[in-house]
């Protein structure tokens, strides 16, 4: 590697006291030429960040179940959530421990790099705007903080930090070998695929997780890098740690009792519409509690530790099952001997795991709702084939036993939070291996998602953003669009006429077939309107003898204006607002700054459309 020089005279500061970018490191001028002209570069640096990723998600699900195990003193490999033998008073205060460092460990950095403007930017949020640009030290600090929550018991996965710091790496490593910005965002999706791959032992999981929530769509073109990340991710993470699978069968015969036919896609699209229900409710539950905690005026460094002392007491009060993500739990209740709980102890333990979720990220603690909402989903199978009988008897007629309904559910629910149709569709085919369940899944997974799209329009990460005020839906590369705003499309060679200017003044100066509008301001310099040269020309003409019109007579769009942060898209509505070919582009003040037609509006947005569209599929510009 090399490393960029700054430019002349650069320092740590400017003259201003401004700090400037420090040189970053580089590859060699050969290899990135490489990798930027060859679909097969691409490939090998994806493949370097699979294997890297494979890495880094081994090393922090090390560093976790170590963290319980000195915590929680439970014996080598154990998992808490699976665990009986806990001592009462660790079970009580080893989330609130967790929340304390937590917020030392936030007091301690913002300390060193002052408090953040803003937070920081995840996977999708950067495909979606940034073109895949992430701040790789941001993304291990959020990592660390993944690995303090998860590990000291809060409930929350590790999936979001596994997403967040494997793709950092790869933005990095894509940013070093200057990628464009099409190969920059895949190379980020691969990261996330690699990430899913080895955390689950699932290429094809961690593959569609990519295109669906990270990339935002299938091409040709990122399927060989994203698919060969995936790969290599899972096969280093199985090398080093060995990765328990999600779902393990003996036999079909704890899936089914009859052979599958279609009609077992009625219970399936029933428990679809169940599960996206139950997402929404966690999903408000999370926001609920942020507003709670917010209203409260608890410092944020203290909330974490009051949300851990409330998990620790529901864990205390409850079961083990809701600390930590619920990997032992979830393979407790796939286990051939945990399938005789109640109606109402299920209801009663996916009560308790809500709550612990939505009260653990809610107070502050850092992690998602990828796993959680996996094991939730397993609980509502189980109960909804438990309940289903008692409400409408004919249920019992179907094949399904509850630990079908348990795997259709996991990915009924997940999909309803976390968004990814065939993701967790892949997900139930890698953990069982069967075609049939999977195709009921695949039912289940549409009725949830299409309810959830349309009774409430987000997914968990893309909720987060709408409460934060960004607009985004999903990893859709939108940052083209804000980047070409007003300000960068208007011209600025516009000479603003005064309102008081006589008409056959204003006639001698703008004849017929010069430009056709005119900027008119008032007394004041401040906007008033556009003029139509065509059509001061024709009241001039058809004057009747004694009139003398003026120019305020013949101004138009005196209210309607752009200004130059507007985006192309935002200007186009304007032009059909209004019905106008061209509006005054103003600041604050309604001082003019330039004008733009809808014609030159439209023109570069169709080729900026064209080119995402060629970059997408591959095709050379």
């Amino acid at each position: 590697m090399s490393v960029r020089q700054p430019s002349p005279g650069a320092a740590a500061k400017t003259g201003r006291g401004h700090r400037v970018r420090a040189p970053f490191v580089q590859a060699p001028g050969r290899l990135r030429a490489f990798v930027r002209r060859s679909e097969g570069g691409l490939v090998l640096l994806a493949t370097v960040v699979g294997c890297l990723s494979g890495i880094a998600v081994s090393g922090m699900t090390g560093l976790t179940q170590g963290l319980r195990e000195v915590l929680y003193r439970l014996p080598a490999g154990s998992r808490l959530s699976a665990m009986d033998a806990v001592s009462p008073i660790l079970l009580l205060v080893g989330p609130c421990l967790g929340g304390i460092a937590l917020g030392l460990l936030i007091v301690l950095v913002n300390y060193v790099r002052g408090p953040r403007k803003r937070p920081a930017i995840d996977p999708i949020e950067a495909n979606a705007l940034h073109g895949g640009r992430m701040a790789l030290r941001d993304s291990l600090y959020l990592a660390l903080q993944n690995i303090v929550s998860n590990g000291s018991g809060a409930s929350v996965g590790l999936e979001a930090g596994y997403t967040q710091v494997c793709s950092g790496v790869a933005s990095r490593l894509g940013i070093a070998f200057e990628l464009r910005r099409g190969d920059l965002r895949t190379l980020v999706g691969c990261g996330a695929a690699a990430a899913i791959a080895a955390a689950f032992g699932a290429p094809l999981t961690g593959a569609f997780y990519a295109f669906e929530l990270i990339i935002g769509t299938y091409t040709i073109a990122t399927l060989t890098p994203v698919v060969v990340a995936a790969l290599c991710g899972s096969l280093v993470s199985q090398a080093i740690l060995g990765t328990q699978p999600l779902v393990a069968f003996d036999n079909m015969q704890a899936v089914t009792t009859s052979h599958i036919t279609s009609l077992e896609i009625v219970p399936s699209l029933m428990l679809g519409l169940f599960c996206a229900a139950l997402g929404i409710a966690v999903m408000r539950g999370v926001t609920l509690v942020e507003r709670v905690v917010q209203a409260s005026g608890l410092p944020r460094i203290a909330a974490p530790a009051l949300g851990g002392l409330c998990v620790g007491a529901l864990a205390l009060a409850g079961t083990p099952q809701v600390l930590s993500g619920g990997h032992g739990a979830l393979h407790m209740h796939f286990a051939e001997g945990g399938q005789g709980d109640t109606a109402l102890a299920l209801a009663g333990l996916f009560v308790a795991k809500a709550t612990a979720s939505a009260v653990s990220i809610g107070s502050g603690f850092r992690g998602g709702l990828f796993f959680a909402s996996l094991f939730l989903g397993a609980i509502a199978g189980k109960l909804f084939a438990a309940a289903a009988p008692l409400l409408i008897p004919a249920m019992a007629a179907f094949g399904l036993t509850p630990l079908a309904y348990a795997v259709i559910g996991m990915s009924a629910l997940a999909v309803a939070v976390i968004g990814g149709p065939l993701t967790m569709t892949f997900l139930a085919l890698e953990a069982t291996g069967s075609l049939p369940i999977t195709g009921l899944v695949l039912a289940a997974v549409i009725a949830s998602s299409l309810t959830v799209r349309k009774t409430f329009g987000y997914s968990f990460a893309t909720w987060r953003f709408h409460l934060r005020g960004e607009s985004i839906r999903s990893a859709h590369d939108i940052g083209w669009i804000r980047s070409l705003t007003v300000g960068r499309l208007m011209r600025r060679d516009v000479r603003p006429v005064p309102l008081d200017t006589p008409l056959a003044t204003f006639l001698r100066a703008h004849p017929l077939g010069s430009p056709s509008r005119v900027v008119a301001v008032d007394g004041e310099g401040r906007y008033a309107g556009i003029v139509s040269v065509p059509e001061a020309h024709a009241v001039a003409r058809d004057a009747a003898s004694g009139e003398q019109p003026t120019l305020a007579d013949l101004l138009r769009f005196g209210d309607d204006f752009l200004t130059p942060d507007m985006n192309a898209k935002e200007a186009a509505a304007a032009f059909d607002r209004t019905e106008s070919e061209a509006l005054a582009v103003l600041d604050a003040a309604r001082t003019v700054l330039g004008l733009l037609t809808e014609s030159h509006t439209l023109k570069r947005y169709s080729e900026e459309l064209d080119r995402q569209r060629r970059e997408m599929v591959g095709e050379p510009g």
